[in-house]
This record gives C-alpha cells, structure tokens and sequence, in this order.
C-alpha cells in the first residue's frame, strides 16, 4: 500500500508493494529521435554502470500483487489531485530489471505513471533505454515515450522520436534510427556513425528480443542511401531470421557470380542457411549449411548442387557443345561426447568430379579424406576405432589407387605401478587397407615400452628406454604400387623388433648480454637387432627426412611400417637465450651409425651414409614483433645446404609481412622411364617462395596482398618442367574497415587450368555491417 496521505517526506528504501510493475519500462524498450536530429540523438551520451542506489530485492510475488522496490530523496502526496510524486534519485526495481529518473509520479485514480527527467531503464537483457519522459499505466499495457535512446546490450543503439505499447505488447516506434556503429571516438568526443538505419516505422518485440523495420533505408558515410527490405535485428545479442548481405565475385570460369543467402534461425540450438548463386557465364548453383547443437555434441552438413558442363582433366580439345551433368560437394562434421570417457567423431566430404571445388572456389585441397572415429580416454588408457576413405582431386592420380582404410585401431595403456623404477606402456594396433585397384594390406602389432627417467647429483638427465614389439602383416597385390621399395612381400610376413636406448642431456644455466642462457649439451645410443624392413609394405612410412624434429627419435620413419634398426650414436646441441623482450633458440646435431648393417633409407633422407648430414633449427623473436624461424641440412661432406627453409613474420596486426622460402635439394640422380620420373615423389628436388603482407593507412584503410611462386628449375624436376619462376597464385587487395563497417575489393590470379576450373583473374567483394546481415 502507498503511505497515508503527506505533505513532505524524505523516505529512504520506501517499498510500494501494490504498483504492479512488470518492468518500469519493459513498455519502454525501444527508442526514437526527432527525424531531423537522428545522428546527434543516437550520440547522446549514456551511462554504463549499473544504476546505483538500488534497493534490496522486492518481497515474494502473489496472483494479486507484484512488489516492486522502491526509494527516492521525497515522496509528496496530493490529496486532492490523488497523486503520488517521488523526487530525486528515484530508483525501482524488479526481478533483473530497473528504472531511475528525475520523477515518478502516480495518478491513484487513472493508473497511470509517468516518469520525466533523464529516465533510464535496464532490462532483464541488459538493453538500457534513455528517455525524457515515459507514460504507463499500472499494469503496462499501453505507454507512451518521448525522445528515446535504446543501447542495446552488444552496443548497438535505436533513436525515435515517440513510442506507443500496443495491446500485445510490442512498442511501435515512430521516425527511428538505428546503428552498430560507435558514436563517439577515442577522445570521447561525439562523431557521425559510419552507417545507420532510417526508418518510418519500428516495431519492438519484447516477447522475441527484436526490432522490425519498415520502409527502410541504409544511409552510409552520411551520404549514400540505399532501400533495405524485411530488416530485423536482435536485441538480446542472438540471430534472427532473414536475408544476409550478398556477395559478388567475378572468375573466368564462370563470369560474374551475386550470390543472395536466406537464414533461419530454426530454433535456440539449429538453423538453416540456404544460397542462391546466379553466374553469367554458368549454370546457377544453390547450396546450405545446416548446423545444430545438441546435448551430446555438435554437427554441420553443407552441400552444394548445379548442373553444368564438365571437361575432363585428360580432355585437350573440350566440345563445347558437351552436356551438362549433375554437380556437386557434400561437407558434414560433428563431434558427439557420449560420456565422459566416451566420445564419436565423423566426418565426410565428397566430390562428383575433381574440378568442382577449384571451379567454384570452394576448396583448393588435393585430397578429401571422409572418415569416422570412436575414442575413449581415461587417465590411464586410450582406445581408437576409426576408418577413412579418400577421395583424390588431383590430375593424373589414379583414384582406384586410393586406400580405404577400415578398421584402425589402436589402444594404449599405461601402467602406474613402477616396474624397476621406471614407467610401463602397452600399445596395440591393427589396420586394414584396401584399394579398388591397388595393393591391399592388413597390419596388427603389440608392444611394450619401459622408460625410467634420472636426475644425477651434477643435474644430468638421464632416460633409460626398452622397447618390444611383434607385428603380422598380410598382402595381395603387392604389383599394383609403382614404388619397389613400398610394395613389401605378398602373403603373411611377420616381424619382432627390440630397442634399448639411453639419453643423456646435461642443461647449462648461466648469465649473459644482460639475459639467461641455457647451454644443453645432448647424447643418444639407441641399438635394435636386424629388422626384416622391405618384405614388409610400407603403407604410412614414406615422407621420411632427417630435420630436428626427429633427430632423437627412437625410430626416425614417421610412421609404424618402417623402424629403423643397427646402432647408432646421436649427438647435438641445444641453446636458448632469454632476456626482456628477446628470445633465441637454437639446435643443431648429428648421427653416426656404430653397425655395418646395410641401410634402409633412400638416397635423400640425410641419413643414407653411417654418418649423418647435420640439421638445425634457429628461432629468433622480438616481442610479437619479429618471429624468424630457419630449418637446414647441410651435406655431411662438402656442407652443402641439402635442405634451406626459413618463415619470417614482421609487424604487428594492423601492417606486417611475411616471407617464407624453400629450397630442397637433396642430390638424387633424376632417372626416367618412358618420360615418368623414377624418383620417390617424396623426395623430389623443391623451390618454393611465399609472401604476403597487409600495410594499414589512414586509420581504417588497408592494402594486402600474397603470391606464392615456383622457383624450381627444369634441372631439379624435369617431370613438372618449371622455368624457375612459374607465379601459382597471387592476390591483392584493398579494404576499409571500421568498428562496425568492412568493405573490401580482392584481385586474384591462377596461373593453372585445371579442366574447366580455368587460370585467369578473379575478383570478389566483400561488404559486412555489425549486428546486419551476417551470423
């Protein structure tokens, strides 16, 4: 109840128990300006932090009576007019929503509120309105508004100059504007949003956190005016419905593309976005991506579908009078935890014919792998049961040669019982591969692997390692590979290996140049008895090369079907200085083979001869200034630099450049048969630079651009027949880009036709408004 009637009070915390108040100014959640004073209303100044002196929470609420807290400097009752003003720091509050303004007064006989004098109200979503005056009636089924500022919670804000509460709730405003934009810059000072919405009409959706807008315009830098239908922006931060902002390219296989998306917003946890891509020059395309978050995980499925003419890669002399034929992409992921320990992984991407993605820009990946993946971890086990397929994109690369690869499994497990002090691992693993016309082989093997780990009293580190393990391999077809060495013998082979290993690294810690320097010195003897290698295939060993990442490797082959036998004596050294701001880093080693046991390794490798070539690693940073990485080999003999690679990054992230380089030339006598090249692909003679960089002016404006540039000659690879400067891709661009406007223009080049995915120049642009168009 009100307080009886008074003439003066200053009442403190003063709770009114009987004024419904659902929301002081849930009424008043949307917000109108003058029309000829939108831009200076939306930069009106405004308060963030939470409305001070706002009382303690309101008592229980019943069917009859909502509580709502309540305090204000005075209260003053008028008895003959039947009101009830508060002054002063007024303050009401129910539930997560609040009000504060100047005055508040209630007309006991009409019902009806109004609040005047810097009104400011917060929502239950964090949306605050600014208003001069406010009119509601006890139960808040109609109000009026006057000058209003709605800030919604992601920073967006909407003027009108009036607003109304219709009878269900939603607030019609009049003469709106709206905008992402910041209105004021670093210095605080008011400034001229980039862009804004103008609208005659707004409608308010409490109920469904949204703004409608009619009869809509978009008006940019001020000046440029452009028509805007079915606009709808959420004020809860979340997405809604409706058509995003369309995207133009332009490519010489299919001319000039505007491509128009719709999103739907199908529930809180799903939605649906569908594209409708028109070219000038090809048949039109539609595609969509559906995502969906469950409680057990998270899932994707994109597609794409058109029917259009297609050349083959081996076609020389296309007909252009060709029919068409279906085409499309089919890309869905997910990822479902089914309990804490339990968890499935699936993937697929599929392709009709290999030119699809180039053509269409979707994908420049050279394989798609499709597969599915059951993990269960604990602290002491893992187990994996997964299968993959892949589909080739490249030309001339037989796809029946493709490996599908059903079941691979592999479980690990790790003992916490000490076993002679030290740690004890089993691993088991099989795996089945076959290929529609090519080799099939099945693999499984068991191991055991014992570490114990040491500090000695001069602050050694020192690893003792054993190893076991027993592998059974089956194959048919062992003809079909090209590569001799990878083919293994058909039918079943067994093989058991045996590793002892010691590993020693003594760290150095000491002062100097004003930093810390850690000097570590590293020594390795690893010994395994003669293993029957080449009988067995060689499925996932084949990108083999000695670098420091591998160096002191217990097995140096990347993968299971090749391990590497004899004994062998590996030193090296590692060196890392730090001081404020600087940090370098440094390897280098080599190896030497202690047996007469004939090798394993291809020419090329670094690791041919019973002594090594020397490979290092050197790693420089500034801040996050300057990173400069390099990785080498030198020839054992002569020093010639077998391998010489090095990624640069200079900058910050507004203007940097990046450099990276490749060299490969590894010394391998080219021989060809029939005009194909005997060499392992893997191991090919390579030159390759790489740049790119972006260079920021003018505050919001840009220039970037990359190239990527074959530098191989006809000497190194005569298969490719590279002229030692052959650009592959190049790109360029401008882009302006603000806090809640991106406009960009990007030039690019390919310099190779790929069936009907043709070389020649692109262009795209690209065009985003904050909180329109985009999700």
């Amino acid at each position: 109840m009100l307080p009886a009637a008074m003439t003066q009070l200053h009442v403190r915390k003063l709770r009114l128990r009987s004024l419904p108040l659902p929301l002081l100014v849930a009424g008043m959640t949307t917000f109108a300006l003058p029309g000829a004073a939108l831009a200076q209303d939306l930069s009106h100044p405004t308060e963030n932090t939470p409305i001070q002196g706002a009382p303690p929470a309101p008592g229980p609420e019943t069917a009859d009576n909502v509580p709502v807290a309540f305090e204000a400097d005075t209260v003053q009752y008028d008895q003959n007019g039947e009101t009830v003003t508060a002054s002063g720091n007024v303050v009401m509050r129910k539930d997560k929503q609040s009000v504060r303004a100047d005055t508040v007064t209630w007309n006991r006989n009409t019902g009806q509120i109004v609040g005047t004098g810097n009104v400011r109200v917060v929502d239950q979503n964090g949306n605050q309105l600014f208003t001069d005056r406010a009119e509601l009636t006890d139960e808040l089924k109609t109000g009026m508004m006057e000058n209003l500022l709605l800030v919604l919670r992601e920073g967006a804000r909407l003027a009108a100059n009036k607003g109304e509460r219709l009878a269900n709730g939603d607030v019609v405003l009049q003469h709106a504007a709206y905008t992402g934009c910041a209105v004021t810059d670093d210095e605080g000072c008011p400034r001229n949003p980039t862009w804004r919405v103008l609208a005659k009409s707004v409608i308010y959706s409490e109920e469904r956190s949204e703004v409608r807008f009619s009869d809509a315009r978009l008006e940019m830098f001020g000046a440029i005016q452009l028509p805007l239908f079915g606009l709808t922006v959420s004020t809860n931060g979340g997405a809604v419905s409706g058509f995003l902002v369309p995207d133009l390219k332009s490519s010489p296989s299919n001319g000039i593309e505007v491509a128009q998306s719709y999103y739907w917003k199908i529930a809180p946890n799903r939605d649906l976005t569908g594209t409708f891509h028109v070219f000038t020059k090809s048949a039109p395309m539609a595609s969509f991506e559906y995502r969906a978050l469950t409680d057990l995980g998270a899932y994707q499925i994109t597609g794409y579908a058109t029917s259009s003419n297609r050349i083959s890669l081996s076609d020389s002399n296309p007909d252009p009078n060709r029919e068409r034929a279906l085409r499309g992409y089919i890309f869905a992921n997910g990822k479902f935890q089914l309990d804490p320990a339990w968890s499935v992984t699936a993937s697929i991407r599929r392709a009709t014919d290999r030119t699809f993605l180039r053509r269409y820009d979707i994908s420049r990946d050279d394989r798609l792998r499709s597969s599915v993946e059951v993990e269960r971890i604990d602290q002491d086990s893992y187990l994996s049961i997964a299968g993959y397929t892949t589909q080739t994109m490249r030309s001339g690369q037989d796809q029946g040669q493709m490996p599908i690869a059903i079941p691979v499994i592999d479980y690990r497990r790790r003992f916490n019982e000490s076993l002679l002090g030290g740690k004890f691992e089993l691993e088991a693993n099989t795996m089945g591969i076959t290929r529609k016309d090519g080799q099939d082989t099945q693999r499984a093997f068991a191991s055991a692997q014992w570490s114990l780990r040491k500090l000695t009293s001069m602050g050694q580190e020192v690893v003792f390692t054993g190893l076991m393990r027993g592998d059974v391999y089956h194959s048919d077809d062992n003809d079909a590979t090209d590569t001799i060495i990878y083919r293994g013998q058909p039918g079943w082979q067994t093989r058991a290996i045996a590793l002892a290993a010691v590993d020693v690294k003594w760290p150095l810690v000491g002062q100097v140049f004003g930093g810390t320097q850690v000097f570590t010195p590293r020594v390795q003897l690893v010994a395994a008895p003669k293993i029957q290698n080449l009988s067995i295939p060689n499925e996932d060993s084949r990108a083999l090369e000695l670098e420091d990442t591998n160096l002191f490797s217990l097995n140096r082959f990347p993968g299971y079907d090749r391990f590497e036998d004899g004994v062998r004596f590996t030193y090296g050294v590692d060196w890392m200085f730090e001081r404020p701001r600087w940090r370098i880093k440094s390897t280098i080693g080599q190896s030497v083979r202690l047996s007469n046991m004939a090798t394993v390794f291809p020419d090329g490798t670094g690791l041919t001869n019973k002594t090594s070539d020397i490979v290092g690693r050197t790693e420089v940073r500034y801040r996050s200034f300057v990173s400069f990485i390099h990785r080498y080999r030198l020839d054992k003999d002569s020093l010639t630099i077998r391998r010489n690679e090095f990624d640069m990054a200079l900058g910050n992230n507004q203007t940097y450049l990046e450099l990276g380089y490749v060299k490969l030339n590894r010394s391998i006598d080219i021989e060809t048969v029939d005009g194909d090249s005997t060499t392992l692909e893997d191991l090919r003679d390579r030159e390759e630079l790489r740049a790119a960089g972006r260079v920021a002016f003018a505050k919001y404006w840009s220039m970037f651009g990359s190239a990527v540039v074959n530098l191989t000659n006809r000497s190194e690879d005569p298969v490719y027949g590279s002229d030692g400067f052959q650009p592959l891709r190049t790109r360029f661009g401008v882009a302006y880009e603000d806090d809640c406007l991106e406009i960009g223009v990007t030039w690019r080049r390919n310099y190779v036709t790929n069936g009907d995915a043709q070389k020649g120049d692109s262009f795209m642009l690209h065009f985003a408004l904050k909180n329109i168009g985009v999700h």
